[in-house]
């Protein structure tokens, strides 16, 4: 190999390198997009959400007139904290796991939920037990410690002081000083394998009475999530909801509203 064939480390790049380098640090998976009339083999990349606050609707169900009032929900969504602190898109719709639950809340009414202990695993925003309180129960959202800040906020903005509480809850640890709920709900909480036995132990803590109430919200995403219903059915029965006007469209989307069952 001659001098001008040996590579030079300190050799500045040349005005196309270092274009594409730093088009590459943009966008490190824009080698793997077609274009447009091809399609995307990795889909373009929303931005990231910092500290940004929507507002929520859930409709109305006229099961018994006048029961059911229009529930709006404030919600602070921050990536920052990590993956819990913003609603994720639950396939191409755009439905949302804690919006299929909320949905289904609103649904059962507060004749329901009036003055019932409620618990959410995994609250991440807190938009399920939000709509939980706004419907007269008497909800502890839980989650790790970097998402107390927004959902605490989210729980001030909507002036649900009275009616939610927050707590820090890591799976797998002793539960929370808070009265025994009558009501788990849980959204998007079958995600990291790692935690599976932490997620199933504090199901089984929350559980250990058939009085209890379980609302387990779940999408099918990868083969990993069998292993986390194995180690469920150790401990749990559990049935689908069929009483969901709505269940015909999310469940095109892979998602699922259980009830589980403890095996006692």
């Amino acid at each position: 190999m001659t001098s001008s064939q040996v590579p030079n480390s300190t050799r500045t790049p040349s005005p196309d390198l270092a274009e594409q380098e730093a088009l590459d640090v943009i966008d490190p998976l824009r080698h793997l997009r077609k274009p447009d009339d091809d399609g995307d083999i990795v889909p373009s990349q929303p931005p990231s959400i910092l500290n940004d606050t929507t507002c929520l609707t859930f409709p109305t169900y006229p099961v018994q007139a006048g029961e059911h009032d229009r529930v709006t929900i404030s919600l602070r969504v921050d990536a920052s904290p990590g993956c819990g602190g913003i609603a994720w898109p639950a396939g191409q719709a755009g439905r949302f796991l804690p919006s299929v639950l909320s949905d289904y809340l609103v649904l059962r009414g507060s004749s329901w939920l009036k003055n019932r202990q409620v618990l959410e695993l995994g609250s991440g925003t807190g938009l399920v037990g939000l709509v939980a309180g706004k419907l007269g129960a008497d909800v502890h959202i839980t989650d790790q410690k970097q998402l107390l800040d927004i959902m605490n906020k989210n729980v001030e903005i909507n002036d649900l002081q009275s009616r939610v509480t927050v707590c820090e809850l890591n799976w797998g640890d002793k539960l929370p000083d808070v009265p025994r709920p009558s009501i788990v709900l849980a959204a998007d909480c079958v995600y990291f394998e790692p935690a599976f036995p932490l997620l199933v132990q504090t199901l089984c803590s929350l559980g250990d009475s058939k009085d209890v109430e379980i609302l387990f919200c779940y999408k099918k995403r990868r083969k990993a999530d069998k292993r986390f219903f194995a180690m469920l059915k150790k401990h749990f029965t559990w049935k689908e909801v069929m009483d969901d006007p709505n269940r015909d469209v999310y469940s095109r989307e892979a998602i699922s509203l259980l009830t589980l069952s403890r095996k006692l």
